[in-house]
């Protein structure tokens, strides 16, 4: 886990450190085509896991129903009828669609979410894209509102697009930020859509931030003049105490003066020991903001004002004058992790669903000797309602009784059929008064009368009489067609359309949409989001793991129930725990146990790491704990470590474990799953100056002043360690920042040595108290920030650059020798880090629709394109040595949708179904007449077969 501390020294050291990630690879699949063949190679397929946001939408005369289909990579149109829905046709977009809006019923915008885009389809004549819009990373919602009518698109504030020149001179466009404090996280691309601009992507008419985390769900006010933007990961004002805060025993009721001659408040929490009587290890500590008091308080009511160097205003959700371009309010507590939003057509009050994290509360497992646990109340599910300045969070499963675990024979099973898992979409009827919700881990449909939601009197033991049962599982769109009394459902797990009688709340219609994902993705996809049987239906293992990602914070899941098992995997510098007493006058212990080879039950505070890219990683969680478990011991197979978590669906979820066969689908599901490119690194794969010197430092060979390498020689008798050491870089083998060993760091546990490939997604907290481990740096009171966790293990380091200012990056503290390792180079190691390669260049996913007027603009991209396509590429993603991307071309040409591949060799464009290929010259061409834009997409190198093929 590279934590960030006292370390053991050397290279990995620093990065090992890094410690903020979650491990991770790539997963490749292999997948046959019958079509076009290019030079490249890879899997047809990659699996992103990408959350659906308003994946349905009808045409405003209700006539037409859109839906986006994420995996493939299209729009799906149906006709409307009084039978059901008829398949109309299939448009292709961007990578990863989420969500779709019609601005007219001739003209649909879609959010491809992988691609950084936004196609517009044109329905007059043949449907087609007729223009691509290139705005921030990673967007999820779009809505049209404002008179006149502007469009709305809500993206994290970074990527490429974000600091293009092209948009210069656009009010909030440029520089994000991500080593400033104080910075928004949340954009918002606000478009004309009578005239998106000249501009490669177009020209937004201004680009606002929020002060949140990226954001995910916009809503409109009735009258179409007020816009709601939503953070997605916000936080629920908790954040960590680091362990050099705390006074090194266990008397939580005496301070002490710590070696930074500050006084600390008193102890670690108990219990010292596990059940077994093995001493726990000094851990850091959660502590929530009182917002009553206004202190930082841990579970016993002690203040760590002093260790907090900021304020969390926990902002979520934010009111817009869609005419002015102006926010006119901010609301704040509204939930931890905020999935959609939906206004109330009568009154104009807003809901938002939403789960609230439980992470201040400790430990998992049965709660006997630790005396409390989160054991299925990891978070609660809800629906918070907002009315004029008032917000007002509803719990929808207050049925449950949390303080009686499964094994109790008090348990009542009957709980789980009145829940709601992961509350995303939402509908209202035109009178107001009723309420859909998606449920999208339950397979339901949440119905309540908005009256008795909003006072909060509705009993879930009654109304789940009225909940609606869809088939294919995962609901997450939902569109309301009251003039036929219908619900149209769109359900991911089985990815389709599901057509509801509101008459009889049956299903009456299912049309399965084409999906290019593997059976084993389908089938293993449930056991991520379903709360498993036995539990009282609430929590799944995405109340943490959101999509397949990371909530932003940090838990103290140990379990002083469960006993001391022993670590297999190597350790770096793994026989010089002497050195700690050398390097930082403390006990050459690893843990509480004083042995190095082991997993104490009591972990302290860890961060959720993603669950993406884990397939090359090895033993997971941040200690590697996982390498030991129920199906064997292992210190590198990434499938057996996976596997070991079907503890958790008892220990932490609170249900039933699934049979052996199942946790494999699960796991066979789960490896398949990669990480997006980096948005930080430039499209063309080359570092800036300041990356390059530090992506140097970082591979070494590290210079005679570089950081502790004589120390490290002096006193460990080691050859000294470059940061690849430990923090492993090697394309092959799919390692990116990782690799299969752990580390010392000088602390008390030993943590796997953890990945590095999304650093840039863990920024958003600044602020750091004076702790020896750091050499006493601080950087003072920074003020409101948007994150309570940054990096390290349990999140409590703020930046990158703070954490390569740790001891053991500047042994003079502790040894006489001078100051070796100027801040210069940590900000190039910081650049280098935040740009850090993922196992898929920066190009995939990247689009422009060449037109018959912007080929000055469009032509330079293209070009690009086509160098990104011939360039060599290592990835293990991929299969191995191969390219950077397939080159894919989309037109309709008299009305028939054609599709190309690029072939480097010959520098022509092959046609997906066969014929003659046409030149680049001839292919561009055709967007010279009226109606044959074309759309150019990167895609993952291996796909690109597939997809020109499809219509």
């Amino acid at each position: 886990m590279h934590r960030i501390f006292p370390h053991s020294r050397r290279k990995r050291q620093i990065f090992t450190l890094f410690v903020l990630m979650a491990l991770g690879a790539f997963a490749s699949m292999q997948f046959s085509s019958n079509s076009v063949k290019a030079s490249s190679t890879g899997p047809s397929f990659l699996e992103f896991e990408s959350g659906q946001v308003r994946p349905v939408a009808m045409s405003p005369d209700g006539t037409k129903l859109f839906a986006t289909n994420t995996p493939n990579g299209t729009l799906e149109i149906f006709n409307i009828t009084p039978a059901g829905l008829s398949f109309q046709t299939r448009v292709p977009v961007g990578m990863e669609p989420v969500a779709v809006a019609a601005r007219s019923n001739n003209e649909v915008w879609v959010v491809n979410h992988l691609s950084d885009s936004i196609s517009i389809v044109s329905l007059a004549g043949a449907p087609r894209v007729t223009r691509t819009l290139l705005v921030g990373d990673e967007p999820r919602d779009i809505v049209f509102a404002g008179s006149p009518t502007h469009a709305f698109i809500t993206t994290a504030h970074r990527g490429q697009q974000r600091t293009d020149p092209s948009i210069a001179g656009v009010p909030g466009a440029g520089d994000p930020q991500l080593t400033t404090p104080g910075v928004p996280r949340a954009d918002v691309w606000v478009f004309d859509p009578a005239n998106v601009g000249n501009t490669l992507g177009g020209t937004p008419l201004k680009i606002m931030s929020f002060f949140t985390d990226t954001p995910r769900a916009l809503a409109v006010s009735p009258d179409g003049n007020t816009v709601y933007v939503a953070g997605f990961r916000t936080g629920n004002q908790t954040t960590v105490v680091n362990e050099g805060r705390i006074c090194p025993n266990f008397n939580t009721g005496q301070s002490c003066l710590l070696s930074n001659f500050d006084v600390g408040v008193g102890g670690h929490l108990g219990p010292g020991t596990d059940a077994t009587k093995e001493t726990a290890p000094f851990v850091s500590m959660i502590v929530k903001f009182n917002n009553s008091t206004g202190h930082w308080v841990d579970e016993i009511g002690r203040v760590w004002d002093s260790s907090i160097n900021f304020s969390l205003p926990d902002t979520d959700v934010f009111s817009v004058d869609a005419n002015k371009l102006t926010q006119t309010a901010s609301f704040a507590h509204v939930g931890t992790t905020l999935f959609n939003m939906v206004t109330n057509p009568v009154t104009g009050r807003l809901y938002i669903s939403n789960s609230d994290a439980q992470n201040q509360r400790r430990f998992e497992g049965p709660g006997v000797f630790g005396g409390s646990t989160v054991q299925g109340h990891l978070a609660e599910m809800r629906i918070t309602v907002i009315s004029g300045s008032t917000v007002t969070p509803i719990h929808l499963n207050k049925h449950i009784n949390y303080n009686i675990l499964n094994n109790n024979p008090n348990f009542d099973p009957t709980q789980a059929t009145h829940s709601l898992s992961t509350p995303l979409d939402m509908a209202v009827t035109k009178d107001g008064n009723t309420l859909f919700v998606a449920a999208f881990g339950s397979s339901k449909i949440g119905v309540f009368n908005t009256a008795t939601l909003e006072n909060n009197t509705f009993d879930p033991r009654q109304t789940s009489a009225n909940y609606i049962t869809v088939s294919g599982g995962g609901p997450s769109g939902l569109a309301l067609d009251q003039s036929r009394n219908r619900l149209y459902v769109m359900t991911r797990f089985d990815n389709a359309v599901k057509v509801v009688d509101l008459n009889t709340n049956q299903e009456i219609q299912q049309l399965t949409l084409p999906n290019p994902e593997p059976l084993s993705v389908v089938q293993g996809r449930t056991f991520l989001y379903t709360p498993p049987a036995g539990g009282n239906g609430e929590a799944s293992c995405a109340s943490c793991h959101i999509f397949g990602d990371k909530d932003e914070l940090a838990w103290d899941l140990g379990n002083p129930d469960n006993t001391t098992t022993t670590n297999p995997i190597p350790i770096n510098l793994g026989g010089q725990t002497g050195l700690g007493l050398l390097l930082f006058g403390t006990p050459g212990q690893i843990n509480g146990t004083g042995q190095t080879n082991v997993f104490h039950p009591m972990k302290g505070p860890m961060t959720v790491q993603t669950l993406r890219g884990l397939v090359n990683s090895g033993a997971m969680h941040w200690r590697g704990d996982r390498s030991n478990g129920v199906f064997g011991v292992n210190a590198t197979d990434s499938n057996l470590s996976f596997n070991n978590f079907i503890v958790a669906f008892n220990g932490l979820l609170g249900g039933n474990e699934p049979t052996a066969a199942e946790m494999q689908q699960f796991t066979d599901f789960q490896l398949q799953v990669v990480l997006p490119p980096n948005p930080v690194r430039n499209l063309n794969n080359q570092l800036n100056a300041a990356q390059q010197a530090g992506e140097n430092f970082f591979q070494g060979p590290r210079p005679a002043d570089g950081i502790n390498v004589p120390f490290i020689g002096l006193i460990a008798g080691q050859t000294a360690f470059t940061c690849n050491g430990c923090h492993e870089v090697d394309a092959a083998e799919g390692e990116f920042g990782t690799s299969k060993n752990a580390s010392f760091e000088g602390i008390q546990q030993i943590f796997k040595i953890p990945h590095l490939r999304n650093m840039y997604d863990k920024v958003g907290m600044f602020g750091f108290p004076r702790v020896s481990f750091f050499n006493n740096s601080t950087n003072g009171f920074q003020g409101n920030q948007v994150r309570g966790f940054g990096f390290t293990n349990e999140g409590s380091v703020d930046t990158l650059f703070r954490f390569f200012n740790a001891v053991v990056f500047n042994p003079q503290i502790n040894s006489g020798f001078p100051l070796i390792n100027p801040d210069a180079t940590r900000r190039n190691v910081e650049q280098y880090v935040l740009a850090f390669d993922t196992d898929l260049a920066p190009i995939v996913g990247q689009q422009v629709t060449l037109t018959s007027s912007n080929a000055s603009v469009a032509g330079p991209r293209i070009s690009l394109f086509e160098q990104r396509a011939a360039a060599q590429f290592t990835s293990k993603a991929l299969g191995g040595s191969t390219t950077e991307c397939d080159l894919v071309a989309k037109v309709v040409v008299n009305g028939v949708p054609k599709g190309f591949l690029f072939d480097p060799a010959s520098g022509t464009f092959i046609p997906g179904n066969g014929g003659t290929a046409l030149s680049d010259a001839a292919l561009r061409a055709l967007a010279a007449t009226a109606g044959q834009e074309v759309t150019f997409t990167a895609v993952p190198t291996g796909s690109g077969s597939r997809i020109a093929s499809e219509p």
